[in-house]
């Protein structure tokens, strides 16, 4: 006598089956949805690690007090003079120096095996690495505040206004957003987060204190006026001082523009071949 075994799906499973075969198939996401989910996550890596705010609220005050207060009599006469020549140069130095802090978060996630699984994810390749830079984007508003904020305190007004100061900080978010994709290929290139930093601080110090972000330009050697007109960072500068005066003008913003063009066009590319490399 021969026994049959009958096995009987459970109506959980006839559902999901019924809903896989006979159900519609579901919508692939959007390059404008997945970047913005992946931004989400960022921030909420920063709700659940409050720590992660520390270098974009005490760096701005440390750095907007000790230089105003160190160079200001020495330049200038007095603060009150400086803080107006300062406040510009002194948002965008803040701002640029913790771009890099991009580059550590996604070594650290890559080191820890996290872009393995979103690649394997059917969404849009850029999606992590661009969904990780818009996260950023909110730390570096946060920055931009406390900056302005301060500066208003020790007495800088801008004859811009509230227009011209929103239209700087949207222009240095652009170029910070830019700027971020070098830091995001040394994330795939370097092996740890140590290495990823010391080479951005390498290349940062530079950019940042060599420029007219402290002192005129026509102060220094010939030499390094020659660096400083070409710097990147002088040109950002100029613009946003321009802006916040209320003499912005279109050769000085389109300069920037090219700038910001040149780091997507460039290092975007290289990343992405990169990241797919490591697949």
């Amino acid at each position: 006598m021969t026994s049959t075994t009958v096995t009987t799906a459970s109506p959980a499973a006839a559902v999901g089956a019924a809903l896989t075969l006979d159900g519609p198939r579901p919508k692939r996401p959007s390059a404008v949805a997945t970047s913005l989910s992946f931004g989400w996550r960022a921030l909420l890596k920063i709700k659940h690690v409050p720590e992660q705010l520390f270098d974009v609220t005490m760096f701005p005050i440390m750095f907007t007090l000790m230089f105003t207060f160190l160079f200001g009599g020495a330049l200038a006469g007095s603060t009150e003079a400086y803080v107006q020549f300062l406040i510009p140069g002194i948002l965008v130095q803040t701002v640029v120096m913790i771009t890099m802090y991009t580059g550590l978060t996604l070594n650290k996630d890559i080191e820890k095996g996290v872009f393995d699984r979103f690649r394997s994810l059917p969404i849009w390749r850029p999606a992590p690495l661009v969904g990780a830079l818009l996260g950023d984007m909110v730390r570096y508003t946060i920055a931009s505040i406390i900056v302005m904020v301060l500066g208003l305190i020790l007495g800088f007004r801008p004859a811009g206004g509230v227009v011209g100061v929103v239209a700087s900080i949207a222009l240095l978010l652009l170029f910070s957003f830019a700027m971020s994709w070098i830091w995001t290929m040394f994330a795939m290139l370097m092996r740890t987060e140590q290495a990823v930093m010391g080479v951005s601080m390498f290349i940062l110090f530079p950019l940042t204190f060599a420029s007219n972000i402290f002192v005129d330009p026509s102060t220094m050697p010939g030499w390094l006026q020659a660096f400083v007109d070409v710097n990147p960072i002088s040109h950002l500068v100029t613009a946003c001082r321009d802006l916040m005066a209320g003499t912005a003008g279109v050769d000085q913003l389109w300069t920037v523009f090219a700038w910001c063009a040149g780091f997507v066009v460039v290092f975007g590319p290289i990343t992405m071949r990169l990241y797919n490399r490591k697949s």
